[in-house]
């Protein structure tokens, strides 16, 4: 195919899909009004991220996911992915935002009443109100049912102390310099009872920006990256705020002071509170996704144009000519074509979630699992997609002004920022083993080992047998003379089931070694801490064959033509690439034979030869305005 401005803005529009007009509305603004900075020290910079904030609130686009009836433009899914181009930009700016629209606003919106929504979301949504999300602690960062900060009810108000250091609240964004207003997250205590994490509006500074009495704030100090955005840390002495702070969807207090809740079980409450906030996680993979896509613009446009060695006595050739560049490059970028289309998956799946009038609550464990699972694998891709495409530039890519720098540094926290992606595959893996979380009581490891050990072994074997994958790969993989022809390797079903027997045979060995663990009489945490390792890799085995589907089903919905076979190939090398990268996995569990996994490298080095010519294509399908690539390599 060759290359045209035709076929990458028909291509961008697929990628786009029903987001194309807000996506077109943020590209205009970023080429047209954003303009990347540097040397600015971090005031200055943090200013800078305001009035890029500002402006942004000028043209309307902040309140696109707020619901219409407070203002906004009632299109979650287009709010997400207007959010998500701003990682072309400054990822500063994108925090920033998330934090007061995403975060603070989210939670106002969705944990709060109808009074809080009318009066606070008008104010969030022109940044007449700037806030913070005020969960993470010193002491407890992903524990978040641990949190040591107190909320004790006392004559009609809310007393809000934190007790220790540990307590502290840490690495808030917006807190060191400009929010006003903070969600914390608190431990209740009415008349003597403990009821758990809830959540409540403390202010914390005047219209005057003066910090209030009982709160105290510090910033956080340098940083690896984002130094736009104001982190800080919170601590509170007996802080009195009204009974009514409290932002009570889940729980309430009354009039008589009595705590009132529809849902009795407290970790179930808890659960369904913390479920209720997954868009900021979803957006933090959406702007690692974006992210990842600009390194790979740079990267594939400068190999394209520096030329380096070639035959004797002939010009010298493009880097992306050489079977190792493109080894380097293609793939990664096929991965990330195949976490976009996952991540427009997710991201309609959440729309539909915070629209419709109800949710079942399978629906909704399934909606936070696979936003988890996208998270990690989209965050982890980028951190390592970055650093490649900076080694790929040589010493052009290590100067500030070809972005690498603010790349890498501003990305690094998106593995441990919403969620620490090891974590969060715990959740996708706890997920797997029961298709209804209350079987797991308080979802502690010891209550999912029981329940494993009574019912989840003989489930999964039982599933595994009938489909009888095992059986089907044996058959398309023989093991003896002539198994090193490429041609069934290049065939989406084959691949598809390789991805789904790995999935289905760690979840069945899981099972058995925590049944045995069980059966051996051992202690149940003690069990479940021996198997963490096969829960993890179980859990990145699910995530892979969803991203696999994703990027399926997204090339099923294009019509018939020269993209969609451009599409299909990128989808069989990314399918290709991760086989060949498990396929010490798979050779040790007799799927792979040494002549077949000398066959999958030559099929993907096939591959990237075939996607040389249009890598340029594809990156431009992207839709990046050069304003914000603002790479001198890659203009």
């Amino acid at each position: 195919m060759s290359v045209t401005a035709t076929d990458a803005a028909a291509l961008c529009r697929v990628l786009d899909g029903e987001h194309h007009e807000v996506k077109e509305r943020i590209r205009a603004i970023l080429a047209e009004r954003f303009a990347p900075v540097s040397d600015l020290t971090r005031d200055e910079y943090r200013e800078q991220v305001m009035g890029w904030m500002r402006m942004l609130v000028e043209t309307g686009e902040t309140k696109t996911m707020f619901p219409r009836e407070y203002g906004g433009g009632g299109d979650v899914g287009g709010g997400i992915a207007a959010f998500e181009l701003l990682g072309h930009a400054d990822l500063s700016l994108l925090v920033k935002c998330g934090v007061q629209f995403g975060l603070f606003g989210g939670a106002v919106q969705h944990l709060g009443n109808e009074q809080h929504r009318r009066e606070l979301l008008p104010q969030v949504m022109d940044l007449e109100l700037i806030g913070c999300f005020a969960m993470t602690e010193t002491g407890h960062g992903s524990n978040v049912q641990a949190l040591g900060t107190v909320a004790r009810y006392e004559d009609g108000e809310l007393v809000v102390d934190t007790p220790d250091d540990d307590a502290r609240k840490d690495y808030i964004g917006n807190a060191a310099r400009d929010g006003r207003l903070a969600v914390v997250f608190a431990q209740l205590e009415v008349g003597g009872e403990e009821h758990g994490v809830h959540a409540l509006l403390v202010p914390l500074r005047d219209e005057q920006g003066r910090v209030l009495d009982g709160v105290e704030i510090e910033d956080c100090g340098e940083k690896l990256g984002l130094e736009g955005v104001d982190n800080g840390r919170i601590r509170f002495e007996g802080v009195r705020v009204p009974r009514t702070a409290l932002l009570d969807r889940y729980a309430k207090i009354d009039e008589q002071g009595d705590y009132q809740s529809p849902i009795e079980n407290k970790n179930r409450r808890f659960f369904t509170t913390i479920g209720t906030l997954i868009q900021g996680r979803v957006s933090v993979g959406g702007a690692a996704i974006s992210a990842t896509k600009s390194a790979l613009t740079i990267a594939i446009r400068y190999a394209l144009r520096r030329r380096q060695f070639g035959p004797p006595d002939e010009p010298e050739l493009p880097l992306l000519d050489y079977r190792v560049h493109q080894r380097r490059l293609l793939p990664a970028l096929a991965t990330t074509y195949a976490l976009h289309f996952a991540q427009r998956e997710l991201v309609g799946e959440l729309h539909r979630s915070l629209t419709a009038d109800e949710h079942p609550e399978r629906e909704q464990r399934q909606l936070e699992a696979l936003a988890a699972g996208v998270k990690a694998t989209a965050t982890w891709h980028a951190t390592a997609t970055i650093q490649t495409c900076r080694e790929a530039c040589g010493g052009a890519g290590y100067l500030a002004e070809n972005r690498f720098k603010a790349l890498k540094a501003d990305t690094d926290v998106f593995t441990t920022f919403e969620g620490d992606n090891t974590v969060l595959l715990q959740l996708v893996g706890k997920e797997l083993l029961t298709d209804y979380k209350q079987r797991f009581g308080d979802l502690s490891g010891l209550e999912m080992v029981r329940f494993v050990g009574e019912q989840a072994y003989e489930t999964v074997v039982e599933r595994t047998l009938a489909r009888q994958v095992a059986t089907r790969i044996a058959d398309a993989l023989p093991g003896g003379d002539g198994a090193d022809d490429e041609g069934d390797l290049d065939d989406p079903e084959l691949q598809r089931e390789l991805f789904c027997w790995r999935e289905e045979h760690m979840l069945s060995g899981l099972a058995r070694r925590l049944r045995s663990g069980l059966d051996d009489g051992r202690e149940q945490f003690e069990v479940f801490n021996e198997c963490q390792d096969h829960l993890l890799a179980a859990a990145q085995a699910h995530v892979d064959r969803q991203v696999l589907d994703a990027f399926a089903s997204g090339i099923d919905a294009c019509d018939e033509g020269p993209l969609r076979d451009l599409l299909d190939r990128l989808c069989r090398l990314h399918a290709l690439a991760t086989i060949e990268r498990e396929r010490g996995w798979y050779f040790e569990h007799g799927r792979m034979t040494g002549p077949r996994s000398k066959a999958v490298t030559r099929a993907v080095n096939r591959l990237c030869a075939e996607l040389r010519d249009d890598a340029e294509l594809l990156v431009d399908a992207f839709g990046i305005p050069d304003a914000a690539l603002a790479a001198p390599i890659a203009l």
